[in-house]
């Protein structure tokens, strides 16, 4: 520790930081969009298919919203319906890490709660971006 004027500052002066890539592969289960195109038939699955995505797309950005206004019970029900959809589409690691958010936010673990909404958030923008650009449409 050294003074510096009438304040104290903590740490070390460091020359190199290192910045941590935040890099997870999303999954995906390919199976479950099959069965939707195999009950539903090719014009109604792409039908649901990009009404999901849209849904997602909202209930990500929702969460996020709740989060910045400290709406936890909104953020919560805006959740589980990001699991539910999440499922439908075979988001198998979206759907958990949503789960992982409502734990978070019904523990009242607001540093916890911090961490795991941005994990949410990198999961859903890569998900949505998988299955958009990877679907057999």
């Amino acid at each position: 520790m050294r003074a510096v004027g009438a304040m104290r500052e903590w740490g070390e002066i460091v020359e190199q930081v290192t910045c941590l890539r935040q890099d997870e592969t999303v999954r995906l289960d390919p199976e479950r969009i099959a069965e939707l195109f195999l009950q539903l038939g090719d014009h109604a699955a792409e039908d649901v298919v990009f009404r999901a995505l849209e849904e997602l797309a909202a209930r990500l950005t929702h969460v996020e919203r709740c989060y910045r206004r400290a709406r936890h019970d909104e953020l919560i029900r805006t959740a589980r319906g990001l699991v539910a959809v999440a499922e439908q589409l075979g988001m198998t690691l979206l759907g958990q890490v949503a789960q992982s958010v409502i734990a978070c936010a019904e523990g009242d673990d607001d540093v916890a709660l911090a961490a795991t909404l941005a994990r949410l958030l990198r999961i859903g923008e890569r998900s949505l971006s998988e299955l958009w650009e990877g679907r057999s449409l």
